[in-house]
């Protein structure tokens, strides 16, 4: 059933303040990892091309992921549309840039003026191609979380491709084929904690719609340019060891469901890049039925969303359609995306996402559909005060299932590390030390992922989507809890070398990936 939210905060996450140093040098420059897929239902899809690939040396962001691998990228081959198939076509320019959250101004890196970059739609089955051209200082890839798509169109730099060299073009293209709510990102270092990121729409031919309209919600947790820079947050855990202000042993478990709630004191949390006190308004009429597109962009911060004096009923997650699910609220995690619908009464509502164990003012935007004042800035939804829905809570429809079939694969990822030093691991070593876990084919592969470590990991799997054992809830990104073991069903249908990671970006670049690479 759902669960309630914590009402208490026991953290282990760094009190970030007064800890200047230049550890960032001290690190191995980063190349990142990656996040895609949807990946069970059968056929490849896409490629990537460059028009002027290049790799970049240093990506300007610290971290202990960043192992040279040894292997080379030419470009990839291009594609172009088959017959009857619809081109769409995008450009995105990360660049340094100064964006206005809402009477707060934040020097960050962007995809052009704002945050959250800007929202590119296409239908499934349409060739997609977007051309990079990075205007930065450091090299950057741009990853398709979510979207099955060919290796070569993954964004992981060092694994699917070399960094996008400061003053150079690259072309992603790829067919992206199941509809739902995606989102992009750099997948270099943290540079997801800056303001790199926007949402992917794959719109559904067949979707019969039954909404007035829709709306895309975009959940973040913001320091740069405000506080310290990603990279010197993680240069601090990584040199105090994770073990200032209560992070490390000894806290306590944390509330349920998730226990311990994250590394990072974040200034702000935004929804579509606003602060809570200068929110984005929705404006309806009163009985309009409103699609919600849920994505949780940020690095380091679970959030449970509520409408106020709404019940919301779930429809989809990371793409894939559920049994309608009515809730008052619902957890989402890092990298995490969820649809819900939504009947809207009249007057000003507050959409709230309350980030979790962190004492902070919520994230908001307000919902008005009629005369009223705001609510306060700090108001808090009385839905948050209840059960909380939780991917446990929900079954797939028929359709969205993975066909029966045993396993013919069992592989161990075992989440451990952040006990007395920040650093994290998979199957006991950091990502580059660990032993690549080796796909076959065509083979029904279950991945049993358990969680050793005291803080809740969302784990995300590229190229392929996956299927919970025991539920059947198809996703690509899922939360597991302190000392929980979750089997993820998928097929090995995907050919290439992908990741499989804590979407938790400091954990990440901490050492908690590892690479699936097929054999033969």
């Amino acid at each position: 059933m759902p669960t309630p939210i914590a009402r208490h905060v026991l953290t282990r996450r760094a009190a970030l303040t007064g800890l200047g140093l230049g550890a960032a040098g001290l690190l191995a420059a980063c190349t990142g990892a990656g996040d895609s897929g949807h990946g069970s239902h059968s056929g490849s899809s896409a490629g990537s091309s460059a028009s002027q690939p290049g790799a970049a040396s240093s990506t300007g962001s610290a971290g202990m992921s960043g192992h040279d691998l040894g292997r080379s990228f030419g470009p990839p081959t291009p594609l172009e549309p088959t017959p009857g198939q619809r081109l769409v076509s995008a450009t995105l320019e990360p660049a340094p840039a100064t964006v206005d959250l809402g009477g707060v101004n934040a020097s960050t890196w962007a995809y052009g003026s704002a945050v959250p970059g800007p929202v590119i739609r296409a239908t499934a089955g349409d060739l997609l191609q977007v051309t990079v051209t990075n205007r930065l200082s450091a090299g950057t890839t741009v990853h398709w979380h979510g979207i099955r798509l060919r290796n070569a169109a993954d964004g992981v730099p060092g694994l699917t491709q070399a960094p996008i060299a400061p003053g150079t073009t690259y072309r992603y293209d790829f067919v992206p084929p199941d509809p739902g709510t995606y989102f992009f990102h750099s997948h270099v270092g943290v540079q997801i904690d800056r303001g790199l990121y926007g949402t992917l729409v794959i719109d559904d031919p067949r979707e019969p719609g039954g909404y007035d309209a829709e709306w895309v919600v975009v959940l973040d947790d913001w320091t740069d340019g405000i506080g310290k820079t990603p990279d010197d947050i993680l240069a601090e855990l990584v040199a105090g060891g994770g073990g200032h202000a209560g992070h490390g042993m000894g806290m306590g478990m944390g509330d349920p469901p998730w226990g311990m709630g994250g590394d990072v004191t974040y200034p702000h949390y935004l929804v579509n890049g606003r602060v809570a006190s200068a929110p984005e308004t929705f404006t309806a009429k009163p009985g309009q039925r409103v699609r919600i597109r849920l994505v949780n962009a940020s690095a380091d911060t679970i959030f449970a969303v509520a409408l106020g004096g709404h019940r919301l009923t779930v429809t989809h997650t990371d793409g894939y359609a559920v049994q309608p699910r009515e809730c008052a609220a619902l957890y989402l995690g890092m990298g995490e995306r969820y649809d819900v619908v939504v009947t809207l009464a009249d007057g000003v509502f507050p959409l709230v996402a309350a980030p979790f164990g962190k004492l902070a003012v919520s994230a908001r935007a307000l919902v008005r559909t009629g005369s009223g004042d705001p609510p306060a800035a700090n108001a808090r939804p009385a839905e948050l005060g209840g059960e909380i829905l939780t991917h446990a809570d929900l079954r797939p429809t028929d359709a969205a299932r993975l066909a029966d079939r045993a396993p013919d694969a069992v592989l161990p990822v075992v989440l451990g590390g952040g006990m007395g030093n920040y650093a994290w691991t998979i199957n006991g070593a950091a990502y580059g030390k660990n032993a690549p876990l080796q796909l076959t084919a065509g083979q029904r592969t279950r991945l049993r992922v358990s969680n050793q470590s005291m803080m809740t990991h969302p784990f995300h799997l590229h190229g392929h989507t996956f299927a919970l054992a025991g539920t059947g809830l198809r996703k690509d990104t899922v939360l597991v809890r302190h000392m929980e073991t979750l089997d993820l069903d998928f097929d090995a249908d995907n050919r290439g070398s992908w990741m499989a990671h804590c979407h938790n970006a400091y954990h990440g670049e901490a050492g908690m990936m590892i690479e699936l690479a097929y054999q033969g």
